[in-house]
Order: structure tokens, then C-alpha cells, then sequence
């Protein structure tokens, strides 16, 4: 099978939750991590990278990512995208 995610509004316009059809993040507990932390978690590392991503949440199979007021989803999801894809080929 292979690697899916998919997108998902949630009520916070900055917040967007991202569903994958493996476990993303191991073990019982959540993640968290905002930008200038320097995350073990290759997914968490990568989508931080990004410029206009504020913070993520992860727990097992999602993980939410909120962007910094003023950037475009638009100009986000590629990149989001791509970090997916350089983590999960």
C-alpha cells in the first residue's frame, strides 16, 4: 500500500490537520513542537522548515499544522507536501 496523507480543514483558519494512512508519530503520547525547536522526528523537523509554519501537533496517524497569521495556505501546501514526500517515499 502506498503512502497517502490528506487535508483537512479544522475551525481555526491557521490550523489545518493532515491524515495519513500510517502511524506518523510512535508510541501512546502526542507531539508538539513550534518553530526553533530542533525535533528527533524527521516529519517534525521537516514541516518546521518550512517558512509560515508556526507550530504542529502530532498523535499517531495526524498531524496538525498551524501557520503563522499573514502566510497563504495557498503557498504552504506544496511545501507540506513535499515535506510528506522527502519523509515518506
Amino acid at each position: 500500500m502506498a503512502f497517502e496523507v490528506r487535508a483537512e480543514p479544522t475551525p481555526n483558519p491557521n490550523a489545518m490537520k493532515f491524515t495519513a494512512n500510517e502511524i506518523l508519530f510512535e508510541g501512546t503520547g502526542s507531539a508538539s513542537f513550534k518553530k526553533g525547536d530542533n525535533p528527533d522526528q524527521p516529519l517534525a523537523k521537516a514541516l518546521l522548515s518550512i517558512e509560515g509554519v508556526d507550530n504542529i501537533f502530532g498523535y499517531q496517524d495526524f498531524v496538525t499544522v498551524n501557520k503563522e497569521a499573514g502566510t497563504d495556505w495557498d503557498s504552504l501546501l506544496p511545501e507540506i507536501e513535499g515535506a510528506f514526500n522527502s519523509v515518506y517515499k
